[in-house]
């Protein structure tokens, strides 16, 4: 029943993109939920959410989730305006690497009161709800509910690398938030981490290696939403713990083993990883003080191994 969540909410903006691969299908998606994989979810879009008008009607075709997709009433809709001014302004295209979605600038209006939101456009009326109720309401009935969150805790305005971050906190107090529920209402935090570290654009990267290098192993990726390829470094430790520790994580899922550990792909049960990679995760596993309950070894949804049994 875990898997089956009777709603599953996205928070964050269109600059974070997430690749799924379902049924020999791959979907690159911004702003539905990652789990609109499930069928009989109701799929919303929180109030403090960002997003394009375009990139949502898109999505939603796409996935042909229309029937089953919210919208709160007072999400942020980010215009063309605002990816113009956006990728004009120097300071955040070059030096702090911003993916130009008009993201940034979206959040200081809405900080300045003067940011249309979702209740203002006819063509969204067919979505809109009230997210913080539908959430609530199904919480009351114990039905099981998925918060999705967007990017890393080292690009969170807060707790991240500034200036070299994200215009929002990315935390899961921040998620909660969003959506419009209380810290106590929380029964799981799964922090996801990759076997290796990526970042796209400008900031620090402890032990970063060359482009040559990442290649050599095979690590080289390309973001979903800029395209750019992302800078690579060997798993961080003590990353993961601050990340584990800020978020009060109670699970962790670790993402891209079989890249890194290549005898790994497809494979789903743990005993048949290679012992190298069981190596690594026990002892990650021991160093966070938190269980790896699913390990991704390959790109599709089912390329996993779950331990939560």
């Amino acid at each position: 029943m875990r898997d089956k969540p009777r709603i599953a909410v996205r928070t964050g903006a269109i600059n974070a993109g997430h690749t799924i691969v379902h049924e020999g299908t791959e979907y690159k998606l911004r702003i539905i939920p990652s789990a609109f994989v499930y069928k009989n979810a109701r799929l919303l879009v929180a109030a403090g959410a960002l997003f394009s008008i375009d990139i949502f009607l898109r999505e939603v075709e796409v996935t042909a989730s229309g029937n089953r997709v919210g919208v709160d009433y007072n999400s942020g809709v980010i215009s063309n305006e605002h990816v113009l001014r956006e990728r004009s302004d120097e300071h955040l295209m070059r030096r702090i690497g911003s993916t130009g979605s008009g993201v940034g600038i979206a959040t200081v209006d809405r900080v300045l009161r003067t940011l249309k939101l979702a209740k203002d456009y006819p063509e969204l009326a067919p979505y809109l709800t009230d997210v913080a109720e539908e959430v609530n309401s199904a919480l009351d009935k114990g039905d099981i509910v998925l918060l999705e969150g967007t990017q890393g805790l080292y690009l969170s305005i807060y707790h991240g690398t500034y200036p070299y971050v994200t215009s929002r906190d990315v935390t899961a107090s921040a998620v909660c938030s969003e959506v419009g529920i209380g810290p106590k209402r929380v029964d799981d935090v799964i922090v996801v981490l990759k076997a290796y570290v990526t970042r796209v654009g400008e900031g620090p990267l402890e032990g970063e290696l060359s482009e040559w290098e990442a290649a050599e192993k095979g690590w080289l990726e390309v973001a979903t939403v800029t395209g750019r390829k992302r800078r690579v470094a060997p798993f961080n430790l003590k990353m993961a713990k601050r990340a584990v520790k800020i978020n009060s994580a109670t699970q962790v899922a670790l993402t891209r083993v079989d890249t890194v550990f290549r005898e790994a792909r497809g494979v789903r049960v743990f005993e048949k990883l290679p012992p190298e990679a069981r190596k690594f995760i026990e002892e990650v596993e021991a160093e966070l003080g938190v269980p790896i309950t699913l390990i991704s070894t390959g790109p599709d949804v089912y390329e996993i191994v779950d331990r939560r049994t």
